[in-house]
């Protein structure tokens, strides 16, 4: 009997806005490559494996969605030779997905048990459509080489000198040296320098920088670059960014360039970058120039990169090393959680990524790849793509929902309030408990002596690194390139000295009335199970946080943080009137770690505490952006005024639907008004402001109901009191010892690429040893000593 599931109403092909998950599994990175396939479900979509997990059965049993459209694909076999081919333009689709695979498909009825005629019914146009849908990977494939470059007011202004002819010789060369590649034109002047060294590019002395840095003028164009339909790299040096410029022609014909008649010669940045990219090895061969052997098995499964991601595979590989995480979400012989949408729920697709880096069901050799006689290559594995877990992440992010590069610091701490946000079967569950504990803050009048001690939760810490530069020998023989500079090592036991170091702060004393100031220190009050710690390795240079190489010594053996524990309040110490806490301005207390980022760019900490008041005190992008913004308000450096109701909300009162509104994310009222109140009624940094403050019991003025109120208050203790209990531990010794970093290679840690290193047990071998996770290779490392001295985030582990 013919299926009659083929003419439902509810079948219908997916719309362009649609999610089509017809690669890989929703629910776990089994994929069409498998033998078995992948079943797509004709209804909505999700792609299930039909293997020995059967998750397509599962999600039809919950769905109850009978038709699946079964893809298997099998890959044609590439030779790798070398070298590998040169990328000339900037195109993903030039290879399509039948130039690399065979692909089989079938339709099957789950409710009548038997496979269907893909021709019957409504299956032909759906089956197709399925076929050419965009899915999540193409879709990031797509994506993951657009920039969006933008016009800037110094291309959109350019005021030009007198107009003349350049002779085509003096296009020829570099204006201070005999360069004649890589050559920037300034459209202001018409000078000719060349370009800074770029990676895959040709040589530079950076003499374009050197005129804007004696002239001022801002804009230049790369003269190989240019193309007759009128494209070009345009560079701002004022912005410090690619941009566009709309009158390129009319600007170019000032100078007697005549852009039709150009050709391209040379490649645009945004092609070194792909190549950069593409190509960056991290030093994946040993010193006598043998590739680095790859490490297959448990725990050692790499991720691809979707373009510009390394990031995040970076943070992804060094906290499921840990045990917090995976005992939360690696649950092999558990059925997957019951979510009516896989692909968009936060729980299943961490236990996915979970599985996928930890069970070792896909660390195995691409064997799709067969190198030639003559290469060197050893095949790695192909990795896995968390393209859906990356969208959870940075949906609704404003730079997390891009495929730029971004700053892994950040990616790690937006990923573990997430994660904190996220349901857990119960409050102790939640792995980033691993990460916090308390810091206590102890401040003392210079005057009369008194103290305040205060507690903060944190889940992590920032550490300046002193910068000492070495001296340079100029040799007047060299060329004309700007030597690099040079950094005397620091260690780690220095870096943490600083970090809690005694330091004075302008405060008037609420006791005394004195304006003499406080001495501020913050220590240790409980140590946690993983401490995260941030190298800030950054000065700003023409307002730009630009990345300094100082090489941080941290050794493998453990060593103890018992030095740096608070003793608490000491008898005969008195402490400052409680009353003093009245005034609202002493109620704000900028995050820590976020102010001490910004005052080591060079801010004044004026600044920096009204910045991060205005941006609801959460981090030091969101608050750097505000200053660029707020530079010239004329009151930028008068002292930060809060006034009673708040941080200007308008009076005591709050917006009774804003509060309803938090409520349904499951804020008490309290703490909702209380958060409304600190932010300005801003929703979105109230929601922040909770969670920052999760002792914090919240405002009950305005509730009528007193028993109410007692009974919130209780409940908020109880919480605080939990909270306080799972913020580390105070047992001594604290003795810690490096787990994993994270490595960044590039001048910003918004550009270049990052790895992790991570230390574990290697198979058939004994003892530990550091294994390099570079996107989907994964290997033994060789050089770990001399990258730990430059890495940018730290994990180390409490024995």
């Amino acid at each position: 009997m013919a299926c009659q599931h083929v003419h439902s109403a509810e079948l219908r092909a997916p719309t362009p806005a649609q999610s089509v998950y017809r690669e890989d599994c929703t629910q776990c990175f089994d994929s069409i490559d498998d033998p078995t396939g992948l079943n797509v479900c004709l209804y909505c979509f999700n792609g299930g494996c039909c293997s020995d997990r059967d998750h397509a059965r599962l999600h039809q049993q919950t769905s109850k969605h009978p038709l699946v459209l079964n893809i298997k694909r099998t890959r044609k076999r590439a030779k790798r030779d070398e070298p590998p081919q040169k990328i000339s333009k900037l195109a993903i689709a030039a290879e399509t997905e039948e130039d690399r695979y065979n692909t089989t498909t079938s339709v099957r009825c789950y409710e009548c048990d038997a496979d269907v005629d893909k021709s019957s019914g409504k299956l032909p146009a759906v089956v197709d459509a399925v076929l050419k849908a965009n899915t999540f990977a193409r879709q990031a494939e797509v994506q993951a080489w657009e920039q969006e470059i933008t016009p800037c007011e110094h291309t959109l202004c350019l005021k030009q000198e007198s107009a003349r002819q350049i002779e085509s010789q003096d296009l020829g060369h570099c204006s201070m040296c005999e360069l004649k590649e890589n050559l920037w034109l300034c459209l202001q002047c018409g000078n000719l320098g060349c370009g800074r060294n770029q990676f895959g590019g040709f040589g530079g002395n950076s003499h374009g920088l050197k005129h804007t840095e004696l002239t001022s003028h801002a804009v230049a164009v790369k003269l190989g670059s240019l193309t007759p339909d009128g494209a070009a790299d345009i560079y701002c040096y004022a912005c410090n960014e690619e941009r566009t410029d709309p009158e390129l022609v009319a600007h170019l014909a000032h100078w007697g360039i005549n852009i039709a008649e150009r050709e391209k010669t040379e490649k645009s940045l945004t092609e070194m970058q792909i190549e950069q990219n593409l190509k960056w090895e991290f030093s994946m061969t040993t010193q006598d120039g043998k590739e680095l052997k790859p490490i297959f098995g448990e725990g050692f499964t790499g991720l691809k990169n979707l373009g510009n991601s390394c990031y995040l595979a970076s943070v992804l590989q060094c906290l499921f090393s840990l045990p917090a995480f995976a005992a939360r979400y690696y649950h092999p012989k558990e059925p997957p959680p019951s979510a009516q949408l896989p692909a968009e729920d936060l729980e299943t697709q961490l236990r996915k990524v979970a599985d996928g880096i930890l069970s070792g069901r896909y660390s195995y050799p691409d064997t799709d790849v067969v190198a030639s006689e003559d290469s060197a290559y050893i095949p790695h594995q192909k990795g896995l793509a968390p393209a859906m877990l990356k969208h959870l992440i940075g949906r609704g992010h404003e730079e997390f929902s891009t495929m730029r590069q971004q700053d892994a610091f950040e990616l790690l701490l937006h990923l573990l309030k997430l994660v904190t946000r996220s349901p857990h079967p119960s409050l102790t569950q939640d792995p980033v408990n691993a990460f916090r504990f308390v810091m206590e803050q102890r401040l003392q009048c210079i005057s009369c002596n008194r103290v305040r001690y205060r507690s903060d939760e944190q889940d992590n810490i920032s550490i300046p690194v002193p910068v000492r530069r070495k001296l340079r020998v100029i040799n007047s023989d060299s060329s004309d390139e700007k030597p690099k500079d040079e950094f005397e090592p620091v260690t780690l036991k220095e870096c943490l000295d600083i970090f809690t170091g005694a330091e004075e702060v302008e405060l008037t004393c609420p006791a005394c009335n004195s304006k003499a100031g406080f001495t501020k220190r913050s220590l240790f009050k409980t140590f946690p199970d993983v401490l995260a710690v941030n190298a800030r390795r950054f000065e700003l240079v023409n307002w730009v946080p630009t990345k300094l190489d100082v090489p941080v010594v941290v050794g493998d053996d453990p060593f103890t943080l018992d030095a740096y524990m608070s003793s608490g309040q000491q008898d005969g110490e008195d402490p400052l009137p409680e009353e003093a806490a009245a005034d609202p301005a002493s109620r704000f207390s900028p995050n820590q770690a976020a102010l001490e980022q910004l005052e080591a760019m060079g801010f004044p900490r004026v600044r920096c505490e009204k910045a991060l008041h205005a941006t609801g005190n959460t981090d030091a992008d969101t608050a750097m952006n505000w200053l660029f913004a707020h530079m010239e308000d004329p009151d930028i450096d008068a002292p930060l005024q809060i006034t009673a109701s708040g941080s200007g909300g308008g009076g005591g009162g709050v917006d009774v639907e804003s509060v309803e509104m938090m409520a349904a994310m499951g804020i008490g009222a309290p703490q909702a008004r209380k958060a409304l109140k600190e932010t300005g009624g801003d929703i979105n940094r109230a929601v922040d402001w909770v969670f920052s403050h999760p002792d914090d019991q919240g405002d009950f003025e305005d509730d009528d109901d007193a028993a109410a109120a007692a009974a919130a208050s209780s409940s908020s203790t109880t919480t605080a009191t939990e909270g306080a209990s799972r913020s580390g531990n105070s047992d001594l010794p604290a003795k810690f010892r490096l787990q994993s970093i994270v490595c960044h290679k590039g001048a910003s840690i918004h550009a270049g690429h990052y790895v992790a290193f991570i230390r574990k047990h290697i198979p058939d071998e004994s003892g530990e040893a550091w294994v390099l996770f570079n996107d989907e290779k994964v290997v033994k490392a060789v050089d770990v000593e001399e990258m730990k001295k430059f890495a940018y985030v730290y994990f180390f582990r409490r024995l």
